[in-house]
């Protein structure tokens, strides 16, 4: 059954399929996006970053906040904030002494729903 599946993986011929190439090509990114969707991958490949993303997806939290939620010290949590920020995930906002931290758009928003929903199914 093994042989079986793993041929099923092979090509039986060497075929090069030139307008399925072209079309690739055409629609692939540049060096820098690939850098930043790597990137982007990075960062959210961390269980304390998805901690932190989807607790921001509820609602805009301080350091402090998100520390007593996830049961963390305030500066590990500014670190993870940091790699999140980095990647574009995050953003802050200051009200007054306090430093409040929300996504940075509807896109990290969508992407995450989207996420959550793949992994319900």
């Amino acid at each position: 059954m093994a042989n079986i599946e793993k041929d099923a993986e092979l090509c039986k011929v060497n075929v090069i399929h030139d307008e399925v190439i072209a079309k690739v090509r055409d629609g692939m990114l540049e060096k820098e996006q690939f850098e930043k969707l790597s990137m982007f991958f990075k960062a959210i490949s961390d269980e304390t970053r998805i901690k932190i993303l989807y607790s921001l997806s509820i609602s805009k939290m301080c350091v402090c906040d998100l520390a007593a939620l996830l049961n963390m010290t305030v500066s590990a949590i500014s670190h993870q904030l940091r790699v999140l920020r980095a990647a574009e995930l995050v953003k802050s906002e200051k009200q007054g002494k306090v430093v409040y931290y929300m996504l940075s758009d509807d896109h990290v928003n969508t992407v995450f729903d989207n996420a959550k929903e793949h992994i319900m199914e």
